[in-house]
């Protein structure tokens, strides 16, 4: 009697598949966490660099500016909020244009550039960041490398974001905990580093085996199908992979098995040739992207509101008496907010939540709750704020794994590849519109 090889396959070739799944899975959390790193690290090391290029004694003085950027006060000032003269959100406009633009326009033609080429540009462009602003002898220089990390994080985004529709989907749930880590593990290396001692310079020197790694990462370990447009230009167009895992959405009473956990696949997808006729017309993207509207608007709109509380408010949320000081408060702000994201990006292989507009609305409500906080000075202590923050950070981050997820699912396997580049441009969109809000509100509580 035959045997079905699906349950009694050879345990040989069920621990190959078992390997190549965590090889992929494993591959797009460090492509999360190295595609990101740059950006999160490049506004405060710039600040630095600027600010520190005359001055030999590395530890105290990094320690001083950094304190400056990162409380966004200046305790000469008369304001009651201990402001600095400019917004934290100058520095993330500056961080975020560059990306919004490479977003709104290559996912029309993108598809030209096969992605090996599109991973050599975005290690490149990462590298170039790291050496010139380590190496910057003036402001231009560094502007010039804030905006190559800006363009290797865009472009890696909408890249990667396009890549898994390539493999099984639980590798966006990699790829969403790699970009959640990229946040706290920037920060803390970063800062780690020049409090031992490091200059800035010699800092970021060490971080380009960041870039190093995702090139290695990339070719090395991942197993792309041979499907994957590696180094040539598929003429027909946007459909990927047809798998197991996307025939089961054409058959809801087979999505998922309940057996076998989510984040769990024990036998590698079958490629087959089921491509399109041709590549998606203009019209057809432009259909596409109407589709889209019900997850950018809900991505845009979370976005919006966590930078506004992190780039407009928590350099307001300041409290004197506090064991902490105003550098200290704003940094713990900050990781716990990066602590939250990491958690919840991670988050998808165990929950997943369709009710996307929820979590921007209560990420409004966030915002509002702390704006009236900065007005009206009636929350007790920065531990409610830390509550406040870290919960912020788990709705943000839920929202956009989510997001990305059932764009995946919901997509027609021919624009689905489009549709995730596409998607791509809520977030900075949401980021932008955030620091542009910022000025005006730092501003007006400025004057108080």
């Amino acid at each position: 009697m035959e045997q079905s090889g699906s349950v009694n396959a050879d345990p040989a070739q069920r621990s190959d598949g078992r390997c190549t799944q965590w090889r992929n899975w494993s591959g797009f959390w460090i492509l999360g966490l190295c595609n990101n790193f740059a950006y999160v690290v490049m506004l405060s090391a710039a600040h630095d660099i600027l600010k520190k290029q005359e001055s030999e004694n590395t530890t105290a003085s990094t320690s001083a500016t950094l304190d400056l950027h990162l409380q966004g006060g200046n305790s000469s000032n008369s304001s009651r909020y201990d402001c600095n003269p400019v917004s934290t959100a100058a520095v993330l406009l500056a961080d975020v244009l560059p990306t919004l633009v490479l977003k709104l326009f290559a996912p029309f033609v993108i598809h030209k550039l096969p992605y090996g080429y599109r991973v050599l540009f975005c290690v490149a462009m990462a590298t170039g960041s790291f050496l010139l602003v380590s190496l910057s002898t003036g402001v231009w220089m560094s502007i010039l490398g804030v905006i190559f990390a800006s363009v290797s994080s865009g472009l890696g985004e909408l890249s990667f974001l396009s890549l898994t529709v390539f493999f099984s989907r639980d590798v966006l749930g990699g790829w969403g905990s790699g970009t959640g880590g990229a946040g706290v593990a920037g920060a803390f290396l970063y800062s780690g580093l020049t409090q031992v001692g490091l200059t800035p310079q010699i800092t970021l020197l060490l971080m380009l085996v960041v870039p190093a790694a995702m090139l290695i990462n990339y070719f090395f370990l991942m197993v792309p199908p041979p499907s994957l447009p590696q180094w040539k230009s598929r003429e027909p167009g946007y459909l990927a992979v047809t798998s197991e895992d996307r025939r089961r959405l054409m058959d809801p009473s087979q999505e998922e098995d309940k057996s076998i956990p989510d984040c769990v696949v024990f036998f590698p997808l079958k490629v087959t040739e089921d491509m399109n006729t041709g590549p998606l017309t203009f019209t057809e993207k432009l259909h596409v992207i109407r589709g889209l509207l019900k997850f950018v608007f809900p991505l845009g709109l979370v976005y919006f509101a966590e930078y506004f509380i992190n780039q407009g408010l928590m350099e307001l949320l300041y409290f004197p008496n506090f064991f902490l000081s105003h550098a200290e408060q704003y940094r713990w702000y900050q990781t716990l907010y990066q602590l939250g994201v990491l958690v919840s990006r991670s988050s998808l292989c165990c929950v997943k939540i369709r009710k996307l507009w929820t979590l921007s609305l209560l990420q409004v409500v966030n915002a509002v709750l702390l704006l009236f906080a900065v007005r009206y000075l009636f929350l007790p202590s920065a531990w409610l704020v830390f509550v406040i923050v870290l919960y912020e950070g788990l709705l943000g981050g839920a929202a956009y794994v989510n997001i990305f997820y059932f764009i995946s699912k919901e997509s027609e396997d021919r624009h689905r590849e489009f549709a995730m580049a596409a998607a791509s441009v809520g977030d900075s969109l949401g980021i932008a519109l955030a620091g542009l809000a910022a000025f005006p509100v730092h501003r007006y509580f400025c004057s108080l």
